[in-house]
């Protein structure tokens, strides 16, 4: 496989391709092919992007039909018939049954940009200029988004501070006997504790890059409690657990909270296209025309497929159910790897996003690579890599979700057979996400 004029041409940041090196050319569903026609299972869904599988049947003749018919392609943030028809499938089918009141705000096309957003509206907002974010948390690369993100790896590409904000321990970052949630408001009700008060908490219901760590429903409650009780407010990010990877639409929902402030990208168009959104409450859009601006601020064809995928699959019963089941699976098979070898794995997740925890991050990484060789592709999560982290098509049947689980499972078995090399104690991280 000749991969030169990537090394060649492309800049050294770039990463999957060095963790999946080979060339990939067509797709569909859960299968991806390489030039060469070799097929592999596809765990990892464009990072959670392609949540309904590649070139979704039930999605793609709607986008080739607005692409044949010389529809609007680009508007800013003028009016269309595609937006039209988004803004009001979304109110109708998503927010309206579930009760909830939120503004829409269209912002640049990736998670980054909605983060962006969302933190600049909170501070609009409050007059406030502290933010909480917490360990393990990601949240964006770009600088705003980079400041609520707690990885040194990531933040040491800044180049510049990073001020205005301050990290706080994640649930059971300390292990369950220390309640970060009293920690917080403890800091918050002391006049000198150093933090001061912030204009809002981010938090993820379900950290995917920081390794798959896992917000329970009570601990999501009681943060909502003391940042309502103190003015704060409450964002949640939603942009890799979103759009139904949690089991649900929103990976609040059953937790029982409503954010004021909600992030969705990455499989929110339903296809693969750029699209990112904030929910706001609608007392909270303090926004002058333009204050927020940007060129591609709503993409015509990801309008189309975002109404095509809730149409199909949120509109209609049993979706929640299929998510569930599939999820069921997953979970299983993890949790009897892990009791099989509780010396080696633990395994943890909701959903659709499960996770391997490898007490050796150079055995989670050889898993990688040889579930890669056998052909399914599966990423990596957590500060040094430790955590294979699947994440599988929400559609499909059971037989190729099985079969993955079942390299997956066989990739392992053969790492942990095979002689281990001593891992110098000063090895950094090998790879990025």
């Amino acid at each position: 496989m000749d991969l030169s004029v990537f090394s060649e041409m492309e800049s050294e940041v770039r990463s999957y391709v060095r963790t999946f090196p080979t060339v990939f050319s067509t797709a569909r569903g859960e299968l991806i092919r390489d030039v060469e026609g070799r097929e592999y299972i596809d765990f990892f869904c464009g990072a959670g992007t392609l949540n309904y599988g590649h070139n979704n049947p039930a999605i793609k003749p709607k986008i080739i039909e607005y692409l044949m018919g010389d529809n609007i392609q680009h508007a800013l943030d003028m009016a269309t018939s595609a937006k039209q028809e988004f803004l009001e499938v979304f109110r109708d089918v998503i927010l309206a049954p579930r009760g909830l009141r939120y503004k829409l705000q269209f912002t640049g096309p990736t998670g980054a940009n909605a983060v962006e957003a969302a933190l600049k509206v909170a501070r609009q907002v409050t007059g406030r200029r502290t933010v909480v974010a917490f360990t393990h948390a990601f949240h964006g690369v770009s600088l705003g988004a980079l400041a609520a993100t707690s990885s040194s790896w990531f933040r040491g590409g800044a180049g510049t501070a990073l001020p205005d904000v301050v990290f706080h321990p994640f649930e059971d970052y300390f292990g369950p006997g220390v309640d970060t949630i009293d920690m917080l408001r403890t800091l918050l009700d002391d006049a000198s504790s150093g933090l001061d008060h912030p204009a809002a908490v981010i938090v993820e219901t379900v950290q995917g890059e920081g390794g798959v760590n896992v917000a329970s429903a009570e601990w999501l409650k009681r943060l909502q409690q003391v940042c309502r009780e103190r003015g704060i407010l409450l964002i949640v990010d939603d942009i890799q657990i979103g759009i139904g990877r949690s089991g649900r639409f929103f990976s609040f929902e059953e937790s029982g909270i409503e954010p004021d402030i909600v992030t969705l990208s990455k499989s929110l168009s339903g296809y693969g296209f750029p699209m990112s959104l904030v929910l706001l409450r609608p007392e909270l859009d303090v926004w002058k025309p333009g204050m927020h601006s940007g060129t591609f601020r709503g993409n015509s064809v990801a309008f189309v497929g975002a109404v095509a995928a809730i149409r199909e699959y949120w509109e209609k019963p049993g979706f929640e159910e299929h998510i569930d089941h599939r999820a069921t699976l997953v979970a299983d098979r993890l949790a009897k790897m892990s009791g099989e070898r509780p010396d080696e794995f633990s395994s943890r997740g909701r959903g659709l996003l499960q996770g391997l925890a490898c007490t050796d991050p150079a055995i989670a990484k050889a898993i990688s690579r040889e579930s890669f060789a056998r052909g399914v592709i599966v990423e990596l999560s957590g500060a040094q890599d430790e955590v294979l982290k699947l994440m599988p098509t929400l559609t499909g049947e059971d037989e190729l979700l099985v079969k993955g689980l079942d390299v997956i499972e066989e990739a392992a078995h053969a790492v942990l057979s095979a002689p281990r090399a001593a891992t110098p104690p000063s090895a950094e991280r090998a790879t990025t996400p």
